[in-house]
């Protein structure tokens, strides 16, 4: 097999995994769950309250982000701490937290 073939595969396997992600983060409950997660490791409660999303609501989204291994959990008693586990979702919430919630250029202070 030629190198371009390879890269070729490459960035089709690439690609795949980039639209998976993108799959999951175009969820506006999912999407600022990665927000919070992405300032450090919150309780399910936390969660509920910072963003206001009910529970059952709140279980469904947490548990699409841990089937695709985008968050980790550790039980402490009876509380249940979220974190982000992959990098690749800690880079694209800082982008979009600096493309969209940090300062806008000409904004007034």
């Amino acid at each position: 097999m030629d190198t371009n073939t390879l890269d070729l595969e490459k960035m089709k396997t690439s690609a795949g995994h980039a639209c998976r992600l993108m799959k999951v983060l175009s969820n506006p409950d999912r999407l600022m769950l990665l927000c919070q997660l992405s300032q450090g490791e919150k309780r399910v409660g936390e969660l509920e309250e910072l963003l206001g999303i009910v529970q059952p609501t709140l279980s469904q989204q947490l548990t699409v982000l841990r089937d695709e291994e985008l968050v980790t959990t550790r039980r402490d008693g009876k509380n249940i701490y979220y974190q982000i586990a992959s990098p690749q979702a800690l880079a694209v919430m800082t982008v979009l937290f600096e493309q969209f919630c940090g300062p806008q250029e000409g904004a007034s202070a």
